[in-house]
């Protein structure tokens, strides 16, 4: 594991970095500190930790609203089969079906 230095808002951070790591890291720091900038720039909040505050829910939104690749559907064992796992799977789709009513099912 490595150091890095990087500049946030006009700071010196020392951050710690895995070998390979440093072109996300840096990418990271960009994003932050363009997030940061634009909070301050808009000249609304002087507070340094408010604008951090901010920048982090602003990223976070951001993130959340990105579009995910759909997760790989889990193994289904053959019938008979009492995968405690699938079982509790199975229960819950059927819980959440029957909670929906007649809006539609799950899956």
């Amino acid at each position: 594991m490595k150091q890095m230095e990087v500049t946030i808002l006009g700071q010196s951070y020392i951050l710690a970095c895995p070998d390979g790591g440093e072109a996300a890291l840096l990418a990271a720091v960009a994003q932050v500190d363009s997030e940061m900038s634009k909070i301050r720039d808009a000249g609304k909040v002087k507070a340094r930790e408010k604008i951090a505050v901010l920048s982090a829910l602003n990223l976070a939104y951001q993130l959340a609203e990105r579009p995910s690749a759909p997760a790989p559907r889990a193994h289904r064992p053959s019938p008979g089969s009492t995968d405690a796992g699938d079982v509790q799977i199975d229960t819950l789709i059927a819980r959440i079906d029957s909670a929906m009513g007649t809006d539609d099912h799950l899956l």
